[in-house]
């Protein structure tokens, strides 16, 4: 491959960073993060190696919803900053080697929106096909369909004024939109224009599916295919901005979530997040048993050239394990979330990695060694760089978006108010700021985040590990997974182990030879030759991990 087409499809191999403004940094001292405090710790993200920030709703809210229920998709919280801090965001990060998307959430509104507030006035506004209505009593049961079961029994809310019911597949304060609606359609195209016009190189888009399926849910409005429009936005975007994204959150089996991805002509989303692979390694950790892991890389389906899994440990709501098994879903919570507590929703975990893992440093470094050698795009959600826990005394999947943990003073340096201010309480405990915190790990060469920068380093060092498809190979241990990316010259194989036995893995290379010497790059000066017929052995310790660059004789390859 030439090295410069990793940056003509920049998404490929790039390393995404997800974080709440609100929660990152407070630099005017309120209590609530801000952009001011974010452009002050822009270079912490830099020297991770970050190359995309990813930007949760920063937008006018009702806070309801944690910033999702949005009252103005134009506007910016006014307790963040301005449009002009945005703008600066945007311009510091780019200078540092970083493209800046944000959530594009406009499956709904927050019922306290201007749309809404006209819509549900009278049946004869204008704004009020802007909305999904029915005069007709609603099906009597369809809990089954409620995003949040714990909150709402019913995806129909009656509105008293107007004697109709409007569809909400979320919170009954949140209506969904009616994208059957040409004049929806244009509103969310305008919102995109807006934002790429302040220099946003895409966005993540929330809750694809919920979004489609409001296609012609309005029998007054014209139907519109579903893909059809998700391949009208991606149009859209790519002629304002030809190389910006669209990351997707579409929660299905692999044969369906491709489909957003527009098949063989990848004209729909950009990216869509491996939610399979993600759940299949949590099971496979539950079992300290590799192949869940194995079974879900080959049911992958295959890609679109310019399209490109995004790969993740943890994201910002609950730790979704609805694509499991009822057995196996019990397996996973007895090994990670065994109290009701940490659990959410019936189908997830409200934890992150390192306490899930009782804090044991092996475990941890060796799941994100996984993650990093994944083909795909590495996605984190601040904070994991440090190892950062949760606080399940904060509801629900508020649980894990707690203040980003700089030093070991007061509200671990989020913010200089009384703690009785903050967005959100510390985490306390084992994983309090005390205990883990940003300042003292980068004085620390044995640190997570030193060992996380290396992580970041050398994967962007393999751009075959966002270009190439995976090869599992063939070994005899159930706790190992040991497979192969290769993409032109480039040829990496990486072995973990996921159990706490040491073990010495056998591995066949039969298309290498005796000239060939495998270079670690995850640790200096160790190099193991391979034998004449393409064997080796590789030795692991307990929750071991190695990333072994295949180097022929003769190669220009910086190892």
């Amino acid at each position: 491959m030439r090295i410069t087409d990793t940056s003509d499809l920049w998404w490929k191999n790039a390393v995404v960073y997800c974080l709440d403004v609100q929660k990152f940094m407070d630099w005017d001292g309120d209590g609530t993060g801000d952009f001011g405090g974010l452009a002050q710790r822009i270079d912490h993200l830099a020297d991770l190696g970050v190359t995309c920030l990813w930007l949760m709703p920063f937008y006018p809210t009702a806070d309801r919803d944690d910033g999702y229920d949005i009252t103005d998709f134009y506007g910016v919280d006014p307790r963040l900053g301005t449009h002009g801090d945005v703008v600066e965001i945007i311009r510091t990060a780019r200078d540092r080697g970083m493209r800046v998307i944000a959530d594009l959430v406009v499956n709904h509104t927050s019922d306290k929106h201007p749309w809404f507030k006209a819509a549900r006035s009278s049946k004869d506004d204008p704004y009020r096909d802007y909305y999904v209505w029915r005069s007709d009593p609603p099906p009597k049961d369809t809990k089954k369909d409620v995003v949040f079961p714990d909150k709402e029994d019913s995806i129909w809310e009656l509105d008293e004024k107007t004697g109709e019911w409007y569809l909400h597949r979320f919170y009954k304060h949140q209506p969904d939109l009616n994208v059957a609606n040409p004049q929806v359609r244009d509103e969310i195209a305008k919102v995109m224009g807006f934002w790429m016009e302040l220099g946003l190189s895409g966005f993540r888009v929330d809750a694809v599916p919920f979004l489609l399926d409001g296609a012609g849910a309005n029998p007054r409005d014209d139907l519109v295919d579903p893909h059809e429009y998700l391949r009208s936005l991606r149009s859209f975007m790519n002629r304002r901005s030809g190389d910006a994204i669209l990351l997707g959150e579409v929660n299905l089996p692999y044969e369906q979530a491709v489909e957003f991805l527009g098949g063989s002509d990848g004209d729909e989303l950009t990216m869509i997040f491996d939610f399979p692979g993600m759940q299949a390694m949590y099971l496979a950790l539950a079992r300290g048993d590799a192949a869940p892991i194995v079974n879900a890389l080959k049911a992958r389906p295959p890609l679109p050239r310019d399209a490109q899994w995004a790969t993740f440990v943890r994201n910002h709501d609950e730790l979704t394990l609805d694509k499991l098994t009822d057995d196996e879903r019990a397996e996973v919570f007895t090994a990670f979330g065994p109290e009701e507590d940490m659990q959410v929703f019936g189908r997830g975990l409200r934890r992150r990695l390192p306490p899930m893992l009782d804090g044991d440093p092996r475990r941890v470094r060796m799941v994100y060694s996984l993650l990093f050698s994944l083909p795909g795009t590495p996605t984190l959600f601040y904070g994991e760089e440090i190892g950062m826990g949760e606080n399940l005394a904060v509801e629900g999947r508020l649980a894990v978006r707690t203040p980003m943990q700089w030093n070991a003073g007061p509200n671990g340096g989020f913010s200089t108010a009384p703690a009785s201010r903050l967005t959100a309480p510390v985490v306390e405990g084992g994983f309090a700021p005390e205990h883990v915190n940003v300042a003292d790990q980068r004085r620390d060469p044995d640190s997570m985040l030193t060992f996380m920068g290396l992580l970041v380093r050398r994967y962007r060092e393999c751009p075959e590990l966002g270009w190439a498809t995976v090869d599992v190979l063939d070994q005899p241990h159930a706790h190992v997974l040991a497979h192969r990316s290769s993409w032109g010259d480039g040829s990496l194989v990486a072995v973990h182990n996921l159990a706490a036995e040491p073990v010495t893995v056998p591995l066949h290379l039969p298309d290498l030879d005796g000239d060939v010497r495998f270079v670690d790059l995850l640790e200096d000066d160790m190099t193991t030759p391979c034998g004449e017929d393409g064997r080796v052995e590789i030795a692991l310790p307990g929750y071991g991990y190695r990333w072994l660059r295949v180097v022929r004789p003769g190669s220009r390859r910086l190892v």
